[in-house]
């Protein structure tokens, strides 16, 4: 997608805005038991590639196909027209719901249909899954940076539009330059949120993730196994290269939170000159690192 940025606008149309959109389809549920208005062929409907639900539970979806399969589709789609593609239409909010109806061979689904822009679409699919918290910590982080990087928000625009703080913003984004085999425990929910963000920025975060959930250790004993490595880590560092003051630590965090990888500061001894080093996981993490260099 290329929407431009906007940056002195605020996100999107508005949060109430954006809301009233979403709960519409919670009332026509409440008042009726049969979807109304429009019905739409489930083969005319496409998932949004950048929905930032990248993971759905099996058992929950077996439940949902299940429900599907004997009342159909309470609650309708929130879907918009696809841009270029007559009679083809991308699903805003209610992709669980489309997929459950697939497997329950439904043939149409209650759709409502709306306008909306490439960051209003982005905006509701999070709000929508974040009300209902069924979205696992890495699929959230992704989304909000999804949000800084193609649309060009600051954490305290989404903070307030979402009613989440900051800080809550900038620790999920930090949540990212996890390793990949910590962030599929994260996403499997064999490891949580809280666990997740004691092992931000540790260089053996991924040992010490399988030892957590070997030993299913709450998240305070996650952090004293964290911090007692972390020193001993840090002394072993220190006697080879010296150690970091905080001011430099602090910049690494933030810019690990802004750019959603880890980064490394390294200053030359005695000298003003130094390295900054990024790590990247994978090529597509990099293809985006340039298009932000390059103000794309």
């Amino acid at each position: 997608m290329n929407t431009p940025k906007t940056p002195n606008r605020g996100l999107g149309r508005g949060l109430s805005a954006l809301m009233s959109d979403v709960s519409q389809s919670n009332v026509e549920a409440k008042e009726t038991s049969a979807p109304t208005g429009h019905t739409l062929p489930v083969d005319q409907i496409y998932p949004n590639p950048d929905q930032p639900r990248r993971s759905f539970d099996d058992r929950a979806m077996a439940d949902l196909t299940a429900s599907i399969a004997e009342k159909g589709v309470i609650q309708p789609l929130i879907v918009r027209k696809k841009i270029g593609k007559n009679g083809e239409y991308e699903i805003v909010a209610g992709e669980r719901r489309w997929r459950a109806a697939q497997r329950a061979r439904l043939h149409e689904v209650p759709v409502i249909i709306r306008d909306f822009t490439d960051v209003e679409v982005l905006e509701v699919a999070i709000i929508e899954n974040i009300q209902r918290a069924d979205l696992n910590a890495i699929d959230e982080a992704a989304g909000y940076k999804q949000l800084m990087e193609k649309f060009g928000r600051t954490q305290e625009e989404m903070g307030k539009a979402l009613s989440k703080s900051r800080s809550h913003i900038a620790n999920s984004v930090r949540l990212l330059t996890l390793p990949d085999t910590v962030q599929t425990l994260l996403q499997n929910g064999k490891l949580s949120a809280g666990h997740a963000r004691t092992l931000v920025g540790h260089p053996d975060a991924a040992n010490l993730a399988a030892q957590i959930v070997q030993s299913g250790l709450s998240v305070r004993d996650a952090e004293k196994l964290t911090k007692a490595t972390k020193a001993s880590t840090k002394k072993t560092s220190r006697a080879k290269t010296g150690s970091k003051d905080a001011d430099t630590v602090q910049i690494e965090n933030d810019l690990s939170a802004q750019l959603g990888m880890r980064v490394s500061i390294n200053h030359a001894e005695g000298k003003e000159n130094g390295q900054v080093t990024l790590n990247y996981r994978d090529l597509e993490q990099l293809d985006d690192l340039l298009r932000l260099l390059s103000g794309n």
